[in-house]
Formats: C-alpha cells, sequence, structure tokens
C-alpha cells in the first residue's frame, strides 16, 4: 500500500472514530432527558416555583381546544409579532408544542420546552432580532434590559430556554443543576410546586388564599395538581409534612379555614361563585395520609378559563 493510500485510509478511519464519538455522546445526551424528571435534574429548583404542562396530553384531550382562548400565550396569537414569529419560524404552540416544565427563580426563568422545532428558523429569527447564534446556543433582547432570551437544543425536539439579565443563562442547563429540591412529580398534565419559603412572605397571592398559604409554611413541600375529572377540573393538593402529627393538624386545620370561610358568607347571605376564588375555596376537602395532606378543589371551566386567561 502506498503512502497516500494510507494516508486516506488513516483519515477515514479517524473521521469514523470521531463520528462514533459524537454519536455515542449525543446518544447518551438525548436518552439522559427522557423523562419529565431527567429535565427536572438540569433546573435550580431550590427555592423556587416549578411549574409544568403537558400541552400533548390537553390537546388529545380535547382539552387544550377547549380552552384555546384561555391558555397562556393565546392572548397574543392575534398580535402582529406573534403572526410575524409563527411566519417566521412555522412553530405555533397550538400545533407544535407539547410539554414545558419552568422554574421561576428570583433571578431568571428556566424553561425546558418540547416540541417540534426548525432550528434553522429560530437562529435565522434571533438574527433578525438583533441577536445572536453561536455554537448552537442563541441570544436575543427581550421586551426590557434585564429579560434577555437564551435557548439552545437540548436534544432535536428539546429546547433549553432562559429569560435572565445573563444573555447566556440557558448555558446552565447544559449540566445537571447544583441547587435542587427533591420534588415528587404528581400524575397530571398541570402542576405547580411551591416552596414553602415562598408560603410564608405571603407575597402576591391572591385574596383569600394567605390563610391556607400561612398554615402549610412549615412543610416540607407543597404542590397543586390540575387534571380533568368528568365535565369539570380538579385541582389536587399534596403537602409533604415532616410527621404524622403534623399532617394530623395541618388537615384539620385546612378543613377549619374552609369551613370559617363558607360560615362568613353564610353570615353575609352570599353564595360563593363557583366561576372565582369564593366557589373554590368554600369546596375544598382534606385528610391526611401518613405524613402527607392530601386536599382536593372542584374546578369548573370559567375559573379554569380565567385561571389561564389571568383574569
Amino acid at each position: 500500500m502506498n503512502y497516500k493510500k494510507r494516508a486516506a485510509l488513516l483519515i477515514i478511519m479517524i473521521a469514523s472514530l470521531c463520528a462514533l464519538a459524537v454519536w455515542g455522546v449525543a446518544r447518551f445526551r438525548y436518552r439522559s432527558l427522557r423523562t419529565t424528571a431527567d429535565w427536572l435534574q438540569r433546573l435550580p429548583t431550590q427555592d423556587a416555583v416549578v411549574f409544568y404542562i403537558d400541552f400533548a396530553a390537553l390537546r388529545k384531550g380535547g382539552v387544550l381546544q377547549m380552552l384555546s382562548g384561555s391558555l397562556p400565550g393565546s392572548k397574543v396569537v392575534e398580535e402582529p409579532e406573534y403572526k410575524v414569529f409563527v411566519m417566521k419560524t412555522e412553530f405555533d404552540y397550538m400545533r407544535d408544542l407539547d410539554a414545558v416544565l419552568a422554574c421561576f427563580t428570583p433571578r431568571a426563568k428556566y424553561l425546558v420546552v418540547e416540541g417540534r422545532f426548525d432550528w434553522n428558523s429560530l437562529q435565522s429569527y434571533a438574527r433578525e432580532q438583533g441577536g445572536a447564534c453561536r455554537d448552537a446556543l442563541c441570544r436575543m433582547s427581550g421586551s426590557t434590559p434585564e429579560r434577555k432570551i437564551s435557548y439552545f437544543p437540548l436534544r432535536p425536539d428539546l429546547m433549553g430556554l432562559a429569560v435572565s439579565p445573563d444573555d447566556s443563562a440557558a448555558i446552565d442547563m447544559e449540566a445537571t443543576a447544583a441547587r435542587r429540591r427533591t420534588l415528587e412529580i404528581p400524575d397530571a398534565p398541570v402542576w405547580i410546586s411551591i416552596p414553602p419559603a415562598l408560603l410564608k412572605t405571603g407575597t402576591d397571592l391572591p385574596p383569600g388564599t394567605r390563610m391556607f398559604a400561612t398554615a402549610m409554611q412549615d412543610a416540607d413541600d407543597v404542590s397543586i395538581a390540575m387534571a380533568p375529572s368528568g365535565n369539570r377540573f380538579e385541582a389536587r393538593l399534596t403537602v409533604q409534612c415532616r410527621s404524622e402529627r403534623q399532617a394530623t393538624t395541618l388537615a384539620a386545620e385546612l378543613g377549619g379555614i374552609t369551613g370559617m370561610l363558607r360560615d362568613m358568607f353564610v353570615r353575609e347571605h352570599q353564595t360563593p361563585n363557583p366561576r372565582d376564588l369564593s366557589g373554590v375555596l368554600t369546596s375544598g376537602t382534606f385528610n391526611h395520609l401518613g405524613t402527607r395532606v392530601l386536599g382536593s378543589w372542584p374546578l369548573e371551566k370559567g375559573f379554569v378559563e380565567g385561571l389561564f386567561g389571568g383574569e
């Protein structure tokens, strides 16, 4: 074999080994992000509000279509900016978005977004908006100076996205987050996990909910899941307490608050409205199972529409 043939063979072997290595890394990386629990590992969930929406499940069950006028983002569907975004990127949340897992910290918002993406179009869109893309990471300005947007592909159908004063914050999601709290993922298409530290402040809570928040502020974890139940919805509360005694006391306290609210409406000769918080908060039921407190509230469609629509 002459020198040129040996050199060509060596180049082919090196290229093959490099391709195999890239394939192996990509395969490992994609397999490590197959479940929602895997996604959570990438988010700094310590002292953060975490929420999840399974758009694919809601779409399959007809719920997404039913609430299409009130889901997050639906109010901007007719806005010129959104129409341009859809046209430039060919991405429409009603059709292409499958799931969102979000983590809101005091400084930044981190999202893992599953869907069908045209990454070339997304990169072109970022550049058209005055941003830049390098090594798969795109950066662009948001609506205010402290809202800088960055995103990159965790895998072809999975985006890591951040909104932060740091224009490269999304890159934090490349590896397992250092500051995380243990979360149990509810079996529901929509859920939110609230850190007890947030309940202690009581800030930005809707009227009528502060007493419930105060009662749960010493728990280890609080989550609320929402799922269809017959022809309406149901909110399911799970509170992880530190002891069975604490769970027994908390279940009784939450039931007592609910009864007090009912009595207040009776004294004032008013009827709770199932389409707003007055109807929801007065209809809760609670019990305890070991160190957990379990609760549920029936949710009418009108209330859910207002909740998602921010009304």
